[in-house]
């Protein structure tokens, strides 16, 4: 028997929660990463592992969040947890390394369609691991067609949110980014969903087999907490609104001959070390330092 599939049985409010779950990862995936971009000591990897951890689990809420809203009219759902959290694992992992390839080799086309097909494949392995976790009493199927274009979105929506973790910056063009980005997963979603049918077995009333079942709220309050907790980290980046610090732009200044440097008060991620301008600049121009005076010769 064919069982009655409806993907939205709280109308409008699993989609726009789901939507605002992808946009919060991937805006704390992208700040991450653009963070990233400025360190070149071990605090880049940290920032990059923050980003993955962010979009990847920003994504699977989105998925289960927009699932909560899937029933079939015969037939309760259950899930199976280490299946369910197996996919969490995996969204996390393969975005991580998608991440990491662009993070440490840049922004080239090969790195961009390397590390966008791995996240690709990973958010859409996500789904349909999340997908096989699910327990009713029959059968899910899929429509071919509709599975690989789910797959072609996920890659494109994955590359795409790359290049715009490294080419894009400013607070307002992220938050626009992570729009897109909320925009592209909620679509592969829910395209992904348009290819399921379930044919149910005939018998009694459905019950979960194997695994341990349990509803989908109290799976999605570990990773939420975690989202709030990136973006209270993120938050109290400097970079977020202010852009490049005070010091880095002070650096790049036109030097001007007989022009004392600035003083300089060390700020968020610059080194303790760190001044206007080293002398040994002025020293290679010719330009004698304060305090000292030119001979002639």
């Amino acid at each position: 028997m064919q069982g009655t599939v409806d993907g939205f049985s709280y109308g409008l409010v699993t989609p726009v929660a789901a939507f605002l779950m992808a946009c919060l990862g991937g805006a704390l995936g992208l700040r991450c990463t653009t963070r990233s971009l400025r360190h070149r000591d071990s605090f880049k990897a940290g920032w990059l592992a923050l980003g993955a951890t962010s979009i990847g689990t920003g994504i699977w809420t989105m998925h289960f969040i927009a699932m909560m809203g899937f029933s079939v009219a015969q037939a309760p759902i259950n899930y199976d947890l280490p299946i369910t959290f197996a996919s969490l694992g995996v969204a996390v992992l393969m975005v991580g390394i998608g991440i990491f390839i662009v993070g440490y080799r840049g922004a080239t086309a090969l790195t961009l369609v390397t590390g966008g097909t791995i996240t690709g494949l990973g958010v859409a392995t996500m789904h349909y691991l999340g997908m096989a976790g699910m327990r009713l009493q029959g059968r899910i199927e899929y429509d071919t067609l509709t599975v690989a274009l789910s797959v072609v979105i996920a890659v494109v929506a994955a590359t795409a949110a790359l290049w715009a973790a490294v080419s894009v910056h400013g607070f307002l063009a992220s938050l626009g980014a992570s729009l897109v980005m909320g925009v592209a997963v909620s679509g592969m979603h829910y395209t992904a969903m348009a290819a399921v049918s379930v044919h149910l077995h005939g018998g009694g009333p459905a019950t979960a087999t194997g695994g341990t079942a349990s509803p989908l709220l109290p799976m999605l309050i570990g990773p939420a907490v975690f989202l709030i907790l990136a973006a209270v980290v993120v938050m109290f980046d400097p970079l977020l609104v202010m852009g490049d610090p005070d010091w880095q732009a002070t650096a790049r200044a036109p030097y001007r001959p007989g022009v004392p440097a600035p003083r300089h008060v060390p700020s968020y991620g610059e080194p303790a070390n760190w001044t206007a301008r080293p002398a040994g600049r002025a020293a290679r121009r010719g330009v004698p330092r304060a305090g000292h005076r030119s001979q002639d010769w």
